[in-house]
């Protein structure tokens, strides 16, 4: 399946067509002889020049979603992007898109419930080394999803961004026709039992209309699913949940020790949305 996905992917630097070369490392050739080294994970690294300005989640960040994440506490969201990513997977060659694929946690569900041909990009190479592992057979790829994407016009079916930055202007062009994005975002009251204990920021009001009018100039129809899943945390998957998105950038390591030392478990709530946006 990675020679299936790397039929679809440019290069960074000239955008033209790759070859893969076996071997240890596996390397991705251009035909204007730009080479890229796959890392001893499995993943290559693409960013090139200056890189990225934006601050890629840290080793132990990683680590803590890929344990809140194993833990099996959203494994409803999970299953549910799956289940609608499989209705536009259904081609002997799809191809879908994680954008923003962290550990690779989800594309991997995708993966596993339609056999599709996969690509996934993040910027931070820690999130990258757990992806390659767990899904060997998807081009994993240090991206930074703001900037032109390393892939042909017209070659994916479906683009999966979970709670990722979004480049509503790229998704349209490496989308088929007909092809669907599906971008998963908090609803207002998303854990907020957890959110007021940690400190985390609340969801804003307007997100939604905000969310559909960037995507009203290159996308058409559209619709969105709501999903609530109950949870009841203890001290060591709430810290694990504070410290694992954005606010773990800027916690505080007592803040954390504190969380994960209570022995009252907290219930809370986590209120996802998924829109679904369709390719014209």
């Amino acid at each position: 399946m990675l020679p299936d996905a790397v039929s679809a992917l440019r290069c960074p630097v000239c955008q033209g067509v790759f070859e893969l070369r076996e071997g240890r490392p596996a390397t991705l050739a251009c035909r204007n002889g730009h080479l890229f080294d796959a890392a001893k994970q499995g993943y290559f690294n693409f960013l090139t020049g200056k890189g990225t300005v934006f601050e890629a989640d840290t080793a132990d960040m990683v680590a803590a979603r890929n344990r809140f994440l194993e833990g099996g506490h959203y494994l409803g969201l999970a299953t549910a992007l799956a289940d609608l990513a499989a209705e536009a997977l259904h081609r002997p060659d799809a191809l879908v898109l994680d954008a923003g694929t962290g550990t690779g946690h989800y594309l991997h569900s995708v993966i596993e419930a339609t056999g599709a041909t996969a690509v996934g990009m993040d910027i931070s190479k820690f999130a990258l080394r757990r992806a390659a592992r767990l899904n060997p057979q998807a081009a994993n790829l240090v991206w930074d999803i703001w900037r032109p994407l390393p892939m042909a016009d017209s070659s994916v079916d479906v683009v999966t961004v979970v709670f990722a930055p979004r480049n509503p202007a790229e998704f349209a062009r490496v989308l088929r026709p007909g092809g669907s994005l599906l971008v998963v975002t908090p609803r207002p009251g998303h854990l907020q039992e957890v959110a007021a204990r940690a400190g985390m920021l609340s969801i804003e009001e307007g997100k939604e209309e905000r969310l559909a009018e960037s995507m009203s100039r290159y996308f058409g129809a559209s619709e969105t699913h709501s999903l609530d899943l109950p949870l009841v945390l203890g001290g060591n998957a709430v810290a694990d949940l504070a410290f694992m998105g954005p606010a773990g950038h800027h916690l505080q390591q007592e803040k954390l020790s504190g969380l994960a030392a209570s022995e009252e478990p907290v219930a809370t709530t986590a209120k996802f949305r998924i829109s679904v946006f369709t390719a014209s």
